[in-house]
């Protein structure tokens, strides 16, 4: 018990150390699960063991604890799990297609590790190697498209800038690539990639460009003010995968099987969804996106265990295609 509580200490440190403003009573309760009497003897137990914690009152006059020198914080060095933790994080970037992520967690690797005394690096990364044995690869498996590093490159410089991109583009339903010049605002990563941006010359909308369909995209070095009002979470709830249509938007219902309603309630289709529960047993869940082949692909899992209630087009899609012999659900 009091090794944890030393352990839980130190952790209590390093988050008064790294975050800007320190911590307050609230943190302390979301992060060890407690209540706020325990967490005010947390505190307490800080103040003792760490001379410089400095305290500060915030305009809601809440009490926040600063820890000013994280020296002995250093001594740690850094867990095998935290390594592991950090090394799948690079596998799932490179197999999700975000290249330029796994690089800066690369970078960040390398500079943690170049920090810590050899022998304690090589300990840690081969026990992070040996945890990574024992818990399988975090990745997403299954295909996916490829995008010329140069041209993921340019995009995330012309997000980041923000700079506007001239983009050779091969739309669905362009018999050539077409070029454009559009303001990148981010990216939709999933089984497709695209790069959410607004085309200049087609009305200032926001629009969705595939990017195994770009086929070259270069920084203008124009620079542009992003629009305030934009929230890309919000813009990709519009779709239920990456592929977002105006025509195909609006409610969509399906009802699972009182068989596979335990393990569909576990699911987050959407980020709109409401389940409700039938009196007899099966569950309903009604949300509100667009992109009915995507969720033609992701019904098919649930073989005849889900049934398409709304809308009409999509029901009619999967109608027919419900197998009955699928035994395993998603």
């Amino acid at each position: 018990m009091a090794f944890e509580k030393s352990l839980s200490l130190l952790r209590l440190a390093e988050m008064a150390a790294a975050r800007h403003q320190g911590v307050c009573l609230l943190d302390v309760m979301e992060e060890f699960a407690v209540n706020q009497r325990t967490a005010q003897r947390m505190m307490r137990g800080l103040e003792a063991a760490f001379a410089s914690v400095v305290h500060s009152i915030d305009d809601d006059r809440r009490k926040w604890w600063k820890l000013q020198d994280a020296t002995v914080l250093r001594w740690q060095g850094v867990r095998d799990s935290e390594l592991a933790a950090l090394d799948m994080s690079i596998r799932r970037a490179r197999r999700e297609g975000a290249d330029l992520d796994a690089a800066a967690l690369v970078c960040l690797r390398d500079r943690i590790l170049a920090t810590m005394p050899g022998p304690h690096a090589r300990r840690a990364e081969a026990d992070a190697a040996a945890m990574l044995e024992a818990q399988g690869y975090a990745c997403r498996p299954g295909p996916k498209a490829q995008i010329a590093p140069m041209i993921l490159g340019n995009i995330a410089l012309g997000i980041k800038a923000p700079f506007a991109l001239d983009l050779v583009y091969q739309g669905a339903r362009d018999t050539d690539a077409t070029p454009r010049k559009v303001e990148p605002y981010g990216l939709l990563l999933g089984v497709r990639q695209y790069l959410v941006a607004r085309d200049t010359q087609q009305g200032g909308a926001y629009r969705r460009f595939r990017l195994d369909r770009i086929t070259d995209a270069r920084i203008t070095g124009q620079s542009f003010a992003r629009d305030p009002e934009f929230d890309l979470t919000s813009f990709a709830a519009q779709a239920f995968g990456s592929f977002h249509s105006d025509s195909e938007h609006g409610p969509v219902i399906w009802r699972f099987t009182p068989k596979a309603a335990p393990v569909a309630r576990d699911f987050e289709f959407h980020p709109t969804q409401r389940l409700i529960d039938e009196p007899d047993g099966s569950l309903r869940v009604e949300f509100t996106a667009s992109g009915w082949i995507e969720m033609i692909w992701h019904l098919y899992q649930w073989g005849d265990q889900v049934e398409v209630v709304a809308p009409e087009a999509l029901k009619h899609l999967v109608k027919g295609f419900q197998r009955q012999d699928l035994e395993v659900l998603p």
